[in-house]
């Protein structure tokens, strides 16, 4: 198998293009700053991946930047520190202001000239729209969990966007899903058929950050430590 017998690459945006561990870290200090004990960043990240994949679940029609505001306020409760509802609002809105990786926006540009990019994220529209303006390219279709009324891993994000892209003439055999999460994009894509390739951003660090544990590795057919190395290894494969 190789990466150009593809003609679709399906994202997982935020993990996988946004640096969302590096976003959220930061937007959480005037938070973990006044908890009484020291946490270490993967000790937060992990905390945040429970309360967010807790309320996905409970509210899956929730859009994202009003749930972010929930785990806010359930993280401050678990770690005994008063939060004022602004606080929570204002948390929720700051993953507009998350980083690209530095790789993201020139793979993404390479690869356009091959692929027709889609987005398949759980966030919200208008979220996206301020993370898209840091890209630097323009996708051919973008999914995400306002749209389906529900958050990966559910498998009704991956049908409706399977339903999306065959209006377009797409079909499962064109794509290769690109993501960083087990939890979220590889074990759904699995169970949907789908080809894969793991962008492993997470590769010198220990445990899942941000996502929950998959309960065991998903297989994918394709695995890098950055967009860059996916971009260059497709280069590769073009010179032959």
């Amino acid at each position: 198998m190789r990466l150009s017998d593809f003609k679709v690459l399906t994202f997982d945006c935020y993990g996988t293009l946004i640096d969302w561990e590096s976003g959220m870290f930061a937007a959480l200090r005037p938070l973990t700053r006044r908890v009484e004990r020291p946490l270490s960043r993967n000790e937060i990240l992990q905390a945040h991946a429970h309360h967010e994949s807790a309320q996905q679940a409970q509210t899956p029609a929730k859009p994202y930047d009003q749930l972010l505001a929930i785990v806010y306020k359930r993280l401050a409760e678990q770690w005994g520190v008063v939060a004022s509802h602004e606080e929570c609002v204002a948390y929720g809105r700051s993953v507009r202001a998350w980083p690209a990786f530095p790789d993201t926006m020139e793979a993404l540009r390479y690869l356009k000239r091959f692929y027709k990019l889609v987005i398949l994220s759980n966030v919200d529209n208008a979220s996206f729209a301020m993370s898209n303006a840091r890209l630097g390219v323009d996708f051919d279709a973008v999914v995400t969990a306002e749209d389906a009324g529900s958050y990966k891993p559910s498998l009704n994000n991956f049908h409706y966007m399977l339903d999306r892209l065959s209006s377009m003439g797409i079909t499962k055999g064109d794509i290769l899903h690109t993501a960083e999460s087990l939890f979220h994009d590889h074990k759904p894509a699995n169970e949907m058929g789908l080809a894969a390739c793991w962008i492993h951003r997470r590769h010198a660090d220990e445990g899942f950050g941000a996502t929950m544990d998959p309960g065991g590795r998903p297989k994918f057919d394709f695995s890098f430590t950055s967009m860059g190395e996916m971009a260059r290894a497709h280069c590769e494969e073009q010179r032959g």
